[in-house]
């Protein structure tokens, strides 16, 4: 049977940076097919008792930067944990992901937010500007036409769809992998995502 992996991400995120390329690595291994689904998580972190990083304890923000660090360094994945452009507003982002998805395919949808998420978080460049956007679509051989696109009703209807049912479903953080509806939230749980694909 073939699995598939509902994959609920936030293209701002620094967890969801961590593992997006090693999720894409696993799907293809156990050959199985990904689900993307970008959300508000302006929406799904009040609706869950989540607080923005700002309004976090003084002690919560600092371990934040000691594991991102940490994990950045385990990983050998290139990461400024404090970049430039953060917070970074990412609702264009994620509606430019959708977009790419609904017209270029799941693989260009991960391309995309694999670029988004390197743009922030290894290369301190702002993804809440449009011509950074336009941009990295060039930069990863994609239409210039999807930034457009990204603006219009269907995508905006799907990035709303998306959010609703990651709600439903009990998703309160980004990255949330789901599999045979079974969830499993963070990065830091990506060998237990590879377990059951595998299994």
């Amino acid at each position: 049977m073939n699995r598939h992996v509902d994959y609920y991400l936030a293209p701002q995120s620094p967890w969801t940076y961590l593992g997006h390329e090693r999720l894409a690595a696993m799907a293809a291994a156990a050959g199985a097919t990904v689900r993307l689904l970008p959300v508000d998580l302006g929406k799904v972190f009040p609706m869950s008792g989540g607080l923005p990083l700002a309004k976090r304890a003084p002690q919560r923000q600092a371990y934040r930067l000691v594991e991102l660090k940490r994990f950045s360094e385990h990983l050998a994945i290139p990461m400024n944990v404090q970049p430039k452009f953060f917070p970074v507003a990412g609702d264009d982002a994620a509606r430019l992901i959708v977009a790419v998805d609904l017209a270029d395919g799941p693989a260009a949808g991960m391309k995309i937010a694999g670029a988004i998420l390197k743009a922030v978080w290894a290369q301190e460049r702002n993804i809440a500007d449009t011509q950074l956007l336009a941009q990295l679509l060039a930069e990863q051989g994609l239409p210039a036409q999807r930034l457009a696109q990204s603006r219009g009703a269907p995508v905006q209807e799907r990035y709303e769809a998306n959010t609703r049912e990651a709600m439903e479903r009990g998703v309160f953080g980004a990255p949330t992998y789901a599999i045979d509806g079974e969830l499993f939230w963070g990065q830091d749980r990506l060998d237990f995502v590879q377990r059951r694909l595998q299994a």
